[in-house]
């Protein structure tokens, strides 16, 4: 088991309280500035280092909303949504830093686009 994000920690305990911290998020972002979409792919040591969680935490942190999955050929997948500046500290962050335990190859930034309203509510872990 991975062991839990300091932040997560430190705000919540357990990770099901976390969830409630996302909800409002939608809201509070789409009344503000142009929204920004961009689906990622993650290739490197990110399988099995708690990639997933960390992204998860840290996109909470900085406040944008979306999901993240592992694929089957060993990349780590997923979508970030909300204001310019959040979505591209969310890009750094999945280009440079990663969980403690990965290692970062290269992201793939594709169909980033301008949109007029979030899809997601807050951002989670797929399956």
């Amino acid at each position: 088991m991975c062991p839990l994000p300091l932040a997560a920690a430190a705000v919540a305990g357990p990770r099901s309280q976390l969830r409630l911290l996302g909800r409002g998020l939608a809201a509070a972002m789409s009344t503000a500035r142009p929204l920004k979409s961009v689906d990622y792919e993650v290739f490197g040591r990110v399988q099995g280092v708690c990639f997933r969680m960390y992204a998860e935490d840290e996109a909470r942190k900085i406040g944008v909303v979306g999901w993240v999955k592992n694929t089957s050929k060993g990349t780590v997948t997923g979508q970030v949504q909300g204001p310019e500046e959040k979505v591209n500290s969310m890009k750094s962050w999945l280009s440079k830093v990663g969980s403690p335990s990965s290692r970062i190859d290269r992201t793939n930034f594709s169909n980033e686009k301008t949109i007029s309203k979030l899809e997601y509510s807050n951002f989670s872990v797929r399956y």
